[in-house]
């Protein structure tokens, strides 16, 4: 099996020495994805509006891969403040439907240009559900 790069410029291109995301076989890797527009600006507004955006981001890299949220295996939520998370759960359950990957949510003291969440996700490709 080969390691093979991801990126579509549909998603904000990554801001340091990385990919949006690396599959390998099956199994789709997305970098963490925060609230960037395709300028690669911080989308304006709360934790709402940002959650919207990281994942309009993770849908555009899922799609170059030719994957979608009900192929997610594993997300992990980095969150700045603990006390939105019902905020953050509630958006979340709205991209996942009846489909529910295992997940860890972390909160952690600062991220990326000082944005609000961040999430990644693993992912299996063209697997037979």
């Amino acid at each position: 099996m080969k390691l093979t790069t991801i990126a579509t410029s549909q998603a904000p291109a990554a801001i340091g020495p990385y990919s949006q995301a690396v599959q390998f076989g099956n199994v789709l890797f997305t970098s963490g994805q925060i609230p960037l527009g395709l300028d690669g600006q911080v989308v304006g507004g709360g934790i709402e509006e940002q959650t919207h955006q990281v994942f309009r981001n993770l849908e555009a890299v899922l799609s170059e891969a030719g994957a979608k949220f009900s192929d997610v295996i594993k997300a992990t939520v980095f969150i700045k403040d603990m006390n939105q998370f019902a905020q953050v759960n509630e958006i979340y359950a709205s991209y996942f439907g009846d489909h529910k990957p295992a997940r860890s949510t972390v909160e952690v003291a600062r991220l990326p240009k000082d944005v609000l969440v961040e999430i990644e996700l693993i992912a299996a490709t063209g697997v037979e559900k």
